[in-house]
């Protein structure tokens, strides 16, 4: 194996590492917010001055004594510090990708690491703002976007590491093509609908209305958008468990069931496109995503926002993306190829032309 190669093998493991964490950094991140631990530790990077948290008596007396504005609740300091080392091993490795780009230059993964190392070091300060800002609304929204987009380019790293494509046959070519733009707003319309999720749990807006479908039994009741989506609101004194009004919570909710009710349309449209070209598998794997996240928001609704399915709401919106994102990458990154009778008898392509993913495609 040449160096070259060597290299190559490990950036793939690196970054595929990388990836798993980033999940585990998301859905702790979710966990984090969602039992109220934003604030669990006052400073930062360090918690009441320690590497880890206050853990016996003396320690908790002392911190209370320097932070007493903010006594120390053990329940909440470990969720935070925990997501922050996290969150710091991911940094770690993200720049350990970035070393090891600069040993292949001639990478089309090249800048793409850089840009990675930009967004998460933005991401490392965001999560510095949301403590010292006392969880203001934008900052945190942008946290939960930043860790989004995060596990997105890292994601797509480890596909263009392994250069999976999409096998097709030269007549499905032109319809499939049809799909890329519309792909793309797919993907869009579910990223503005996380941030409006993120919108949503910031503001604490995620109980505003308690039944579904309709929200306090009407299906459009009284609600205050200008308040509940403007942007420009002063920042602090602190903003744990909010600070709007009823109907300025209930117009943030409204927004994201709408958001729910647009971002479904657009992703089963495009599920009924794949089926009829034959991507028959990708069709079946974007529905089950769609339904499970809808059920899970569904639920959360009906149930007051249990907080496993709260958690899982939060993981579902990032594996409904990831689905999306990868579909809509290897279609612009498909490549057509002669199909065989031995390619149909082995399952690569179905009877009818369909098409699957392979890796190294040349």
């Amino acid at each position: 194996m040449s160096n070259q190669e060597n290299i190559k093998n490990w950036r793939q493991i690196i970054a595929w590492t990388a990836c798993i964490l980033a999940v585990v950094v998301v859905v702790l991140g979710a966990f984090t917010r969602l039992v109220d631990a934003g604030l669990g530790c006052p400073d930062w990077p360090g918690c009441y001055g320690h590497l880890t948290w206050p853990n016996d008596a003396k320690e908790i007396n002392r911190a209370n004594m320097i932070f007493p504005d903010s006594p120390v609740d053990v329940s909440k300091t470990w969720p935070e510090m925990v997501h922050r080392y996290f969150a710091g091993t991911l940094l770690l490795f993200v720049v350990l990708l970035t070393c090891l780009a600069w040993r292949e230059r001639q990478s089309p993964t090249f800048k793409q690491t850089h840009i990675l190392l930009v967004i998460i070091i933005l991401q490392a300060a965001f999560g510095m703002w949301t403590v010292t800002l006392k969880l203001w609304p934008q900052v945190v929204t942008a946290h939960l976007i930043g860790g989004m987009a995060t596990l997105s380019m890292i994601w797509i790293l480890c596909e263009r590491l392994g250069q999976k494509t999409i096998r097709l046959r030269e007549k499905y070519l032109p319809t499939v093509r049809r799909l890329r733009p519309f792909t793309l707003v797919a993907v869009a319309i579910v990223i503005i609908q996380i941030g409006l999720g993120g919108w949503t749990s910031s503001n604490y807006a995620a109980l505003a209305c308690p039944d579904f479908p309709t929200c306090h039994n009407e299906w459009w009741p009284e609600a205050n958008f200008s308040e509940g989506f403007n942007i420009a609101q002063k920042i602090g004194p602190n903003y744990l468990g909010g600070v709007l009004e009823s109907d300025a919570r209930t117009a943030i909710h409204l927004a994201h069931r709408v958001g729910a009710l647009i971002a479904s349309i657009m992703v089963i449209i495009l599920a009924v496109f794949t089926w009829r070209v034959g991507l028959r598998g990708w069709s079946l794997w974007l529905s089950g995503a769609l339904i499970l996240q809808v059920t899970l928001g569904i639920a959360n609704v009906v149930m007051h926002l249990p907080l496993g399915i709260a958690v899982a709401h939060n993981a579902g919106a990032a594996f409904l993306l990831l689905s999306l994102i990868t579909f809509s990458y290897r279609i612009y990154t498909l490549k057509m190829v002669n199909v065989s009778q031995q390619d149909v008898k082995l399952g690569v392509v179905g009877q009818d032309g369909s098409l699957s993913t392979v890796s190294n495609v040349n």
